[in-house]
């Protein structure tokens, strides 16, 4: 049992501090990534039950423009995570929304474990699981339609973005693989 609990002690050193330019490069990239998916949805889809910016995407952000390294932050991961929970979320609303309590720990748990299955483990896809189950009626109004728009198609902008932006400085690779 003290073993048990020996673990949660931690025995790594705290990562070291990055440096200005790094967080500056991180920033714009997130501030460009996010606003852009954000602009579309006020200029494109304000008035219409289409919806193209989800919470998930501010984690995915954090990955993809600030942990670029990170195997997470990789365009299989980004993609085939939100594509794939995106389904798993929508799939298990419309088969058990009568309990909500139940249906999001079945969407979010299967989403991971398609996620490890598939080699495509993203966490920010677990929210886009859990945004299928939880999120508002223009949400669930869109039904399997929300895989494409904006599961789908906020990751690509987003990968897009990264893409250009990750590039620039000269010691910010992007991506490290794609599958």
């Amino acid at each position: 049992m003290l073993n048990y609990f020996n673990k949660m002690r931690g025995n790594a050193k705290s990562p070291s501090m990055i440096s200005l330019s790094e967080i500056m490069w991180s920033w714009i990239a997130s501030l460009i990534g996010v606003g852009t998916i954000g602009y579309i949805e006020h200029f494109y889809f304000k008035n219409t039950d289409l919806v193209l910016i989800i919470g998930s995407f501010g984690a995915s952000a954090v990955l993809v423009f600030g942990a670029i390294e990170s195997p997470m932050a990789q365009p299989k991961n980004l993609i085939g995570g939100h594509i794939i929970s995106a389904a798993i979320g929508v799939a298990s609303f419309q088969l058990i929304h009568n309990h909500i309590w139940l249906t999001a720990g079945l969407a979010v748990s299967t989403a991971i474990a398609a996620m490890h299955a598939s080699k495509t483990l993203h966490p920010p896809g677990g929210a886009t699981a859990l945004i299928a189950v939880i999120g508002s009626d223009k949400i669930h109004d869109l039904g399997y339609m929300y895989i494409l728009l904006p599961a789908g198609s906020g990751a690509l902008i987003m990968l897009a973005i990264a893409l250009l932006i990750n590039n620039i400085p000269k010691n910010r690779k992007y991506p490290l693989f794609w599958y």
